[in-house]
């Protein structure tokens, strides 16, 4: 990350630094060849290390089936990994032509657009979740409930059971009724090919990314942010392009949902942004977080002298709305008034690690208190975990009350509370982090806290393994992989902010009589 410009051919070899942030660069094709170069690595490097099939029609028995494992699976790794530090270098490279004022929105959008198109046909990255998606979508196609019962009770489509990761074989699905209409259609289309049903997924859940990229510059309108770092933010990150497209996850829809929602509200159409958020939390339950944010922001747009008045009506008829698409979502996605993904929803708590804080917190107190007794860890996880539930609503309530005047500052409020939940609900899973980032991108932001979210983002990628299973404890892979974020959020500031490549250049440059002396 040691340069800032791609210099078009033929321009002179210094610029003074004043000069090079007035005067607009070209195009930045290169930094956006070296970020898709990265993702076509990440794509080789997945068809060994990333959510293989267990029987893969294409790499399972062929000449290249040595790359699923041993000394192939680790030169995967080795690819993947290289890949991805390549779209980070970019992706921060980009970061830095932005705060310059040197490029506008739309390099980052063709850069997201070229980072993301590898990515549509590669095997699952860092997750396996897309593999319980179509699961559970079977159990709903052929009569079996997803809420009642997990995909192992399923006796047809074995080739997409098989491939559900076994926590959630025999789990209830935690998702939306819509989500499961939608997983439900796409295995109508694709049946038992796996790798068909995980691309028409994709392609499905594209919807919301177009959503949010029809909403985002009219939300940035809204609430004073500037349109670059915004796509920066919520399009070209390696949150979206490797964990939502890449993974991919149904967060990518129901942030569409979501996003369209805020704007309606923003512009007065209340009942549309009801509806619309509603929508969203029957594909992913935690859109429900924004709804009552949503209420003080149409209370305060209404006429009457009484606030007390205006929040009751906004009230009253926000929940009316909620009543009627909730009732009939679930109705029409599963054929009547099932409330069991209610329920499914404490399933994803099976999931424990540290990522999540007061899980984390829980397995430290049980490590101290082991050292002198030996206890079981569940009853300091389940107490820690507890005690940040009645923290997690206590700060909701504290920022929805703070949220009474309306206008932007709910919004903002009703981000940090989206940021809040996947930090303190169990379980914290990387990309749950999007739910609030995408929202605040349209905000106003300073530099230092860009540059907090790349080490964030960094690191949120790489807490997984490719293949999806957790690397939280892996503690030497941790170590690197902080250093390494540390050193991206660095990167966006100052180029080279440990002087690596200027001292190599600088040792380049010795001439040979001086280095043999």
């Amino acid at each position: 990350m040691a340069t800032t410009t791609d210099p078009a051919p033929g321009a002179p070899a210094q610029a003074p630094p004043a000069a090079r942030v007035r005067v607009p660069s070209r195009f930045p094709y290169r930094t956006i060849a070296v970020g898709t170069l990265g993702s076509l690595l990440l794509l080789i490097g997945a068809l060994g290390a990333g959510g293989i099939l267990i029987r893969d029609p294409v790499l399972g028995h062929g000449p290249l089936s040595w790359v699923r494992y041993g000394h192939g699976q680790m030169l995967a790794n080795a690819v993947l990994y290289g890949g991805f530090a390549l779209v980070v270098w970019a992706w921060v490279r980009l970061g830095r032509y932005m705060l310059a004022g040197r490029i506008g929105s739309r390099p980052i959008l063709v850069a997201a657009a070229c980072w993301m198109a590898p990515l549509l046909v590669s095997p699952p990255l860092f997750t396996r979740d897309v593999f319980s998606y179509l699961g559970q979508g079977a159990q709903l196609l052929h009569g079996l409930d997803p809420y009642a019962h997990g995909p192992a009770e399923l006796e047809v489509l074995r080739d997409v059971v098989q491939n559900v990761h076994p926590v959630w074989q025999t789990t209830p699905a935690p998702y939306g009724p819509l989500f499961l209409l939608i997983a439900k259609g796409v295995v109508a289309l694709t049946g038992d090919n796996v790798i068909a049903g995980v691309i028409v997924t994709r392609l499905v859940l594209l919807i919301g990314l177009a959503m949010m990229l029809w909403a985002l510059p009219r939300l940035v309108r809204h609430l004073g942010g500037k349109l670059p770092i915004t796509v920066w933010l919520a399009v070209a990150s390696p949150m979206t392009v490797i964990h939502l497209v890449g993974g991919p996850h149904n967060d990518l829809l129901m942030l569409g949902f979501l996003t369209i929602g805020v704007l309606a509200a923003l512009e007065r159409r209340h009942a549309v942004a009801i509806v619309l958020v509603t929508i969203g939390m029957l594909i992913k339950p935690t859109a429900a977080v924004a709804l009552p944010f949503l209420v003080w922001v149409w209370a305060n747009h209404l006429p009457h002298p009484s606030r007390v008045r205006n929040f009751l009506q906004a009230g009253v008829i926000s929940v009316g709305l909620f009543g009627i698409v909730f009732v009939v979502g679930t109705w029409v996605s599963l054929g009547s008034f099932n409330l069991g993904w209610v329920t499914g929803l404490q399933a994803p708590t099976l999931v424990t690690n540290w990522l999540n804080f007061p899980t984390g917190l829980g397995q430290l107190a049980h490590t101290l208190v082991n050292l002198v007794i030996t206890v079981p860890e569940s009853p300091f996880v389940t107490v820690a975990r507890a005690l940040a539930m009645l923290t997690l609503a206590a700060f909701g309530v504290r920022q929805w009350w703070k949220a009474r005047n309306g206008g932007n500052e709910a919004i903002f409020r009703m981000a940090m509370t989206l940021l809040a939940t996947a930090i303190l609900a169990p379980p914290t899973l990387p990309w749950y982090l999007t739910w609030g980032f995408v929202i605040a991108s349209a905000f106003p932001w300073r530099r230092r806290h860009l540059a907090i979210v790349v080490a964030v983002a960094s690191f949120l990628v790489l807490a997984y393994y490719p293949t999806g299973e957790q690397a939280l404890y892996d503690w030497w892979f941790v170590v690197v992989v902080l250093a390494l974020s540390v050193y991206a959020a660095a990167s966006l500031l100052r180029p080279d902010p440990l002087g690596l490549v200027g001292a190599w250049r600088r040792q380049a440059e010795v001439p040979d009589f001086v280095a043999k002396d």
